[in-house]
């Protein structure tokens, strides 16, 4: 089953900060983890800014599952995203 990517304000704003290489990295593996989203998922123990993360790098994306939708929360740095 293929996963619906739905993008917050926050999300967006995040990405547009981002260089072109990291961006298109990103998306890449965006397109990747919505065929199998639990496969490469860790829960965040916090979910105060989100219920799970994937990891591209030393960036994050902190992210919600509901139903078939994954709405992507934050995309960030590792040392920024948790603060």
């Amino acid at each position: 089953m293929i996963y619906t990517l739905l993008y917050t304000k926050s999300a967006v704003d995040d990405i547009h900060k981002l260089d072109t290489v990291t961006k298109k990295r990103i998306k890449k593996k965006l397109e990747e983890y919505a065929l199998n989203p639990f496969l490469f998922a860790k829960k965040l123990v916090n979910s105060a800014i989100g219920t799970h993360r994937w990891r591209v790098g030393d960036y994050r994306i902190i992210f919600d599952i509901d139903g078939v939708k994954i709405i992507i929360l934050r995309i960030g740095h590792r040392k920024e995203i948790y603060r």
